[in-house]
């Protein structure tokens, strides 16, 4: 599975004066920042029309990009179905 990854924490340093003033421009709450910068979360719909409210005279492209981390549909449900099993059996 393809990641999409943000660049606009490296935008954002002078332009606003911290994280929850971004938060309040892209019109979300404060940690969803957080938790897309640490990771935690995906970036989705409302974030990516936010970072386009915050950062309007950068293109898509400027503000977000594809990691190479690619999990094939297969490996993943081989993981699952392995781990699965192995639950079962300790049943």
């Amino acid at each position: 599975m393809m990641i999409i990854k943000t660049r606009i924490f490296e935008l954002c340093n002078g332009r606003y004066s911290n994280l929850s003033e971004l938060a309040r421009v892209m019109e979300i709450s404060v940690s969803q920042i957080y938790r897309v910068r640490e990771g935690k979360r995906h970036i989705n719909q409302k974030f990516l029309i936010g970072a386009v409210k915050a950062f309007p005279e950068h293109k898509l492209d400027d503000l977000f990009y594809f990691t190479g981390e690619w999990t094939t549909v297969t490996s993943h449900c081989q993981q699952t179905l392995a781990l699965t099993s192995a639950k079962m059996s300790q049943q």
